[in-house]
């Protein structure tokens, strides 16, 4: 068994009463529901929403999720818990478990085409919004590797690398590390969103079909043609493209088919190098979420203005001609982020293939010219703690108008379940301790209730 793998930490907490579930109910809830019911909170906020105000809409939920570890622990191990397993840990009610949870009344579904499905989500959700079934979508991604034997059962299969390292490109490359993610995207369109990170382009999908080398051997001209395809149809030039961000595991069978499917179909129509690197050498394969790592990354260079580099990359293997012979150039130091298109691949190994193109917000943030006028930021949250951490988060960076202007949006109104407040004056010459408070509204007394049950109330279950 390879010694790493890539974990998240803190999967047992959960804040059930904010999600307006029963104790009982979150403990048999799989781990991975909690932490995107978590990040979908999360991912809302960001936007500048409070989710209350999405009750009623017709906002779509799209998961990707592949399985559920603890759904194989509870109800083939543990047959003295019955009942809530079979709902709590299957990934068909993942999706809905966050419709519920909001009260929204798109589609909501889970997509599983194994290593591909969180770009297969994507895709799903753009068409979805631009064929008018939805307003906007929620689309998650969840890959927890919890129980060993399934990772047991990778690395009989040949996947996955000896010593736990992902070395894509790199002569050293035996295979991938498994990992875990959680990421939630939401996706909705420009001219109702409050911060845009980046511009959805295109999305394109296709399948291998029969291949004589076996269902998990990847198709160089399946892949070739999915590439071809997709930049004709959204009619943006491969001399366009900023950056690649590949799907390269650090298999032995994957890497250079995807390469030399870039090189025909990309790159031959360049006269400069390409740039290309995966995220999976930094934070390993996770699997049927690795599509929104990937998206995670291209965000994080965009908003940075830094490719972050491709580690673990010394030597191309031989058959890597591409890079070799300079058409594509592997991102291996931190690199200045230039703005413009990214495409982004995502493989299944059933043969599910994805692609997508991102722009980069080309607006460029002003802020007021007075930045030295203090500002006002009051805010909510469920404990002391979580009030402190955003009102440091503030004092901790200079004066942003976008951001400060969000949070007044989000905490105009009581927030549900937010029984802490605090404000800070941002940018005032006052010390920080005499300016910020936090107290507690207490809960509403609950009602005294009189139940008369009738005949039975003295066995225990009916009562």
């Amino acid at each position: 068994m390879p010694p790493r793998i890539g974990k998240i930490n803190n999967i047992e907490k959960f804040d059930a009463k904010f999600f307006n579930m029963s104790i009982k109910e979150a403990h048999m809830l799989d781990p991975g529901s909690r932490v995107v019911l978590e990040n979908t909170y999360a991912a809302i906020v960001d936007a500048g929403i409070d989710p209350a105000e999405l009750q009623g809409t017709r906002m779509g939920v799209i998961t990707a999720m592949s399985g559920s570890d603890s759904l194989l622990a509870e109800i083939y191990e543990k047959t003295h818990i019955a009942g809530l397993p079979i709902l709590g840990c299957s990934k068909s009610m993942l999706a809905n478990i966050i419709s519920y949870w909001l009260n929204v009344t798109g589609p909501s579904y889970n997509i599983d085409t194994a290593c591909s499905s969180s770009h297969f989500a994507m895709v799903e959700a753009y068409n979805l919004i631009r064929s008018g079934f939805c307003d906007a979508a929620i689309v998650a991604s969840i890959n927890l590797c919890i129980h060993p034997l399934i990772t047991l059962q990778f690395y009989l299969l040949g996947v996955l690398s000896g010593d736990g390292y992902s070395k894509p490109y790199d002569e050293e490359g035996t295979g991938y590390m498994r990992s875990d993610a959680a990421t939630v995207v939401y996706l909705q369109k420009a001219k109702d969103a409050k911060r845009i990170y980046a511009t959805f382009v295109y999305g394109k999908t296709n399948c291998d079909g029969f291949k004589e080398e076996g269902i998990t051997y990847p198709s160089l001209d399946k892949q070739k043609l999915l590439l071809e395809e997709f930049y004709k149809e959204c009619n943006v030039s491969p001399l366009e493209l900023s950056y690649l961000e590949a799907h390269a595991t650090g298999t032995i069978a994957g890497d250079p088919v995807e390469l030399q499917a870039i090189d025909e179909a990309i790159c031959i129509k360049r006269d400069f190098p390409l740039l290309m690197g995966s995220v999976k050498s930094n934070a390993g394969h996770s699997e049927c979420a690795s599509g929104h790592s990937q998206i995670a990354k291209v965000l994080i260079a965009m908003e940075t203005g830094i490719i972050p580099p491709t580690i673990h990359f010394k030597h191309p293997r031989k058959d890597m001609t591409a890079i070799i012979e300079g058409r594509v150039k592997i991102v291996t130091e931190p690199t200045e982020w230039k703005g413009g298109y990214v495409g982004i691949n995502s493989f299944g190994f059933g043969g599910a293939n994805s692609h997508i193109l991102l722009k980069s917000n080309p607006k460029i943030k002003v802020n007021e010219t007075n930045n030295n006028l203090p500002k006002l930021v009051v805010i909510s949250g469920r404990t002391k703690d979580a009030v402190k951490i955003i009102l440091d988060d503030i004092r901790s960076r200079p004066i942003d108008v976008e951001y400060i202007s969000l949070l007044h949006r989000i905490h105009s109104g009581n927030i549900k379940d937010h029984p802490y407040r605090g404000y800070i004056i941002a940018g005032s010459k006052i010390t920080d301790n005499a300016i910020i408070k936090r107290r507690c509204n207490l809960y509403t007394k609950r009602p005294i209730c009189f139940i008369f049950s009738g005949i039975g109330s003295q066995c225990f279950n009916i009562g």
